[in-house]
């Protein structure tokens, strides 16, 4: 039924059945939002909440914890292991729907419900467009995705190894290389617009975002 009632809000979710499946559709493809039982066959859900927060590539997801356990003491246990909210059951499909929706807004970078914006560059969130001062940048859709990463995390420097964990998932297995290839091709459609710059090789440790400097 929460199935049901998620896709029927709009939203694309998948099921896993105990934590270790979870932990590798979470590496597959990065969810927006972890919705997360307290009992579970092989962990219990606080023990999976605490994993995820200690995973650099993780530890930003937004959970909200599902569960019967109603006390004071499983609440205060549940926010401790790092969720974001606790929902009791039972609830109704609707608050679920609601609270999750308010989860995401507080997650969310400021401006990523609709835009990104950095030394004018615009990308649209729901329209996956970007636009350099007001004039379409085209990119394919692997630059899209290394864009947009790249804007809502900037000024911090990313190995090759965790590009493709954040762009590409961490079930996808393709050479630390192509990820040099698309940061060509990322530069090469930004050039024209005068943005190539914003995106740095740091020598020895990967690349970064930053428009400090840039021109």
């Amino acid at each position: 039924m929460i199935m049901f009632n998620l896709e029927r809000a709009g939203f694309e979710a998948i099921e896993a059945a105990d934590c270790h499946s979870a932990r590798v559709a979470v590496m597959d493809q990065r969810p927006d939002l972890v919705l997360l039982d307290w009992m579970l066959p092989d962990q219990n859900g606080p023990e999976f909440a605490r994993s995820l927060r200690r995973d650099e590539l993780t530890r930003d997801i937004p959970i909200i914890m599902l569960t019967a356990r109603t006390l004071e003491d499983d609440k205060i246990r549940g926010f401790d292991s790092g969720v974001d909210d606790y929902i009791t059951k039972p609830f109704a499909s609707r608050e679920m729907i609601a609270r999750i929706h308010a989860v995401l807004r507080r997650a969310s970078p400021a401006g990523t419900d609709d835009e990104v914006v950095a030394d004018g560059l615009a990308l649209n969130v729901a329209s996956h467009r970007v636009l350099a001062k007001g004039r379409p940048v085209e990119l394919g859709p692997t630059e899209y995705r290394m864009l947009k990463f790249f804007m809502t995390h900037q000024d911090r420097v990313y190995s090759r190894a965790q590009l493709l964990d954040h762009v590409w998932g961490g079930g996808v297995y393709v050479e630390e290389r192509t990820v040099d290839v698309h940061i060509l091709r990322l530069r090469k459609a930004l050039a024209p617009h005068g943005h190539d710059g914003c995106v740095q090789t740091v020598r020895g440790a990967g690349y970064r975002f930053s428009v400090t400097g840039n021109g």
